[in-house]
């Protein structure tokens, strides 16, 4: 089953990059520690062995599951997304009305995401109630804490 994920070309490449990592770097590491862990000798007893073949499969299953990530992720074309609403890729800069605080978020894909920086995910829900909205629109948006009403002061890229 294929799950579309769309990516800037920034954080594409950063997969790309954690992937290669692990392949050209990690999975040589623990090949070379089973090793020296089998000229140790007696491999029912050995910690060390079975430490090691226990990170191989989990290091494994992590490079499956990113190439299966990087072989379904799509580039996204800014120039086709209409700038009126709130996309993917999007910068919105938002006032909550409670408390007339202002902030500005970037939506981007799960996999992108960083608060540090404003990323915030099109899957959260503050960025599921952003997606789709214009400058001018009220999105209430359910949080953990409650309700929070937000207003869309203005969508740039």
């Amino acid at each position: 089953m294929s799950n579309v994920s769309y990516y800037t070309e920034e954080g594409l490449q950063k997969l790309k990059d954690e992937l290669k990592d692990m392949e050209t770097v990690q999975r040589p590491k623990i090949s070379q520690q089973i090793a020296d862990a089998r000229d140790k000798g007696d491999l029912s007893e050995n910690a060390e062995y079975d430490a090691a073949k226990e990170a191989q499969g989990l290091l494994e299953a992590k490079i499956a599951k990113l190439k299966e990530i990087v072989s379904n992720a799509r580039i996204i074309d800014e120039s086709q997304l209409d700038t009126s609403k709130a996309l993917i890729l999007s910068k919105v800069r938002i006032k909550n009305l409670a408390n007339k605080m202002e902030m500005t978020y970037t939506l981007v894909s799960a996999k992108e995401a960083d608060l540090k920086t404003g990323k915030i995910s099109v899957e959260s829900p503050i960025g599921k109630g952003l997606l789709g909205k214009s400058v001018g629109d009220k999105a209430e948006i359910q949080v953990p804490t409650g309700k929070i009403t937000f207003e869309i002061l203005e969508i740039s890229r």
